[in-house]
């Protein structure tokens, strides 16, 4: 069963990988956003919360899956790559390690985010506060006014959808795919959610948007019309 699904969006093929990140063949680019490095060690230290230390380490892995599957030229990370500015400092020597390898093998763009807005010179890569390709811009957050002959391509919002579909109901993280923007959902392990019908988020989209919901083994998509508010939804079950 197919991990990706395909969309042609502004004149471009893109990928949508079940992982949450978007891979464009033509430019051999992939993006991932909101990785929220050191999340877990940033709640520790300012929340008293202690959480499993290995959100890094886990979001780490992933992305050199996502690297050794695809191949890319190019990552650009979209922006709050780590959950604070101190937190690059706070990373394990062996998962900074495994950063530099994959900053080494590609060009990787870090684009500044709110949590992150300097980039962390030590881990490799560059700093940008966008990069526009071709139709395409990619930056952390949109723009207000709406784009002007291409396509938005963001992060920050950390978009969830939950829907209800034969007799079961489920929350997921998502991509939002609207006429002029495709907010991606968040990549890191322990990022939250907020759910596209949420005014920050369905203010960013048409009527006509759909959403492409992270399964189990596969992505599932709807139109936005069919996403319902959270406080709707009996007991979640797992989309599989």
């Amino acid at each position: 069963m197919s991990r990706t699904i395909n969309v042609s969006w502004h004149g471009t093929s893109l990928q949508l990988d079940l992982e949450g990140a978007l891979y464009w063949p033509e430019e051999r680019l992939l993006v991932a956003a909101d990785l929220h490095l050191e999340k877990g060690t940033s709640f520790a230290r300012s929340a008293g919360r202690l959480l499993p230390p290995y959100d890094s380490a886990q979001t780490v892995a992933r992305l050199e899956r996502l690297v050794a599957q695809y191949r890319p030229l190019r990552v650009v990370a979209l922006g709050d790559s780590f959950h604070d500015r101190a937190g690059p400092a706070r990373l394990d020597g062996a998962v900074a390690e495994r950063i530099r390898a994959l900053s080494d093998r590609v060009d990787w763009i870090w684009i500044h985010g709110n949590h992150d807005p300097l980039p962390p010179k030590q881990l490799g890569g560059r700093g940008a506060v966008e990069i526009a390709i071709g139709p395409l811009v990619f930056r952390h957050d949109a723009h207000r006014e709406q784009p002007a002959g291409g396509g938005e391509v963001i992060g920050h919002y950390h978009p969830v959808a939950s829907v209800s579909t034969r007799g079961r109901s489920f929350r997921r993280r998502c991509f939002a795919i609207g006429r002029d923007r495709l907010l991606l959902p968040a990549f890191g392990a322990y990022a939250g959610g907020l759910n596209v019908r949420e005014a920050a988020i369905r203010s960013l989209l048409d009527s006509a948007a759909r959403v492409a919901l992270l399964g189990r083994d596969r992505l599932h998509l709807f139109p936005l019309a069919a996403v319902l508010p959270d406080a709707t939804l009996p007991p979640f079950e797992l989309l599989r």
